[in-house]
């Protein structure tokens, strides 16, 4: 099967959210006139205690984008985004989720962060997508989404690393940094990811 995973095209990483991917609503019609091209298609969401600590707000004297080391990792502190129940956590309002067969929800564990959707930033625990994903006899994976430099690369790097053949969707996805990601898009490339556009699928 022809799958999809969507990763966090959620309310607060839009441009008027708390922690805006610049221009991340622009791809929101992209991954809707996608869809119908998959035969699987699996949404995940950033899922946040309001006192995760990867949140700014929740060290003191500390502010938003500092790095301090958790777990023997460095660790960006981000604005508050993503709370659970919250309206910032909820899909894009023109986001189609009718052909999301399932949600995988992340960082909810309130002692790590957690950018892929396979595991979080320890790799201590699993989200299960593999096992669900190895289940359904998936071999290959098209990945888009939020941010690109974070979330969606942690997630393809992971992807790969469990055994799936991987392609990044380039124009259904943006980055918090730009310049940023244009290196690592040619680390995807060097470790055996392609890198497609929405036209060519």
């Amino acid at each position: 099967m022809k799958t999809l995973l969507i990763i966090d095209v959620q309310n607060d990483f839009m441009p008027s959210g708390s922690l805006p991917v610049p221009n991340g609503d622009e791809i929101v019609p992209v991954i809707n006139k996608v869809q119908d091209k998959f035969d699987l298609v699996i949404g995940t969401q950033d899922w946040h205690p309001k006192d995760h600590i990867s949140f700014a707000s929740n060290h003191e004297e500390k502010s938003n984008f500092d790095v301090i080391e958790i777990h023997n990792q460095p660790q960006t502190l981000w604005p508050d985004h993503c709370v659970q129940g919250t309206e910032g956590a909820k899909f894009h309002p023109g986001l189609n989720t009718e052909k999301f067969e399932a949600i995988f929800r992340k960082g909810t564990d309130k002692t790590i962060d957690s950018y892929s959707a396979f595991y979080d930033n320890g790799h201590l625990k699993s989200t299960g997508l593999t096992g669900y994903l190895k289940d359904k006899e998936i071999t290959q994976l098209y990945v888009c989404g939020l941010a690109a430099d974070i979330c969606v690369y942690f997630s393809i790097i992971d992807a790969l690393q469990e055994g799936f053949s991987c392609y990044f969707i380039d124009d259904a996805s943006k980055a918090l940094d730009a310049k940023e990601f244009e290196t690592l898009k040619k680390e995807m490339i060097a470790k055996g990811i392609q890198i497609v556009r929405s036209e060519s699928l």
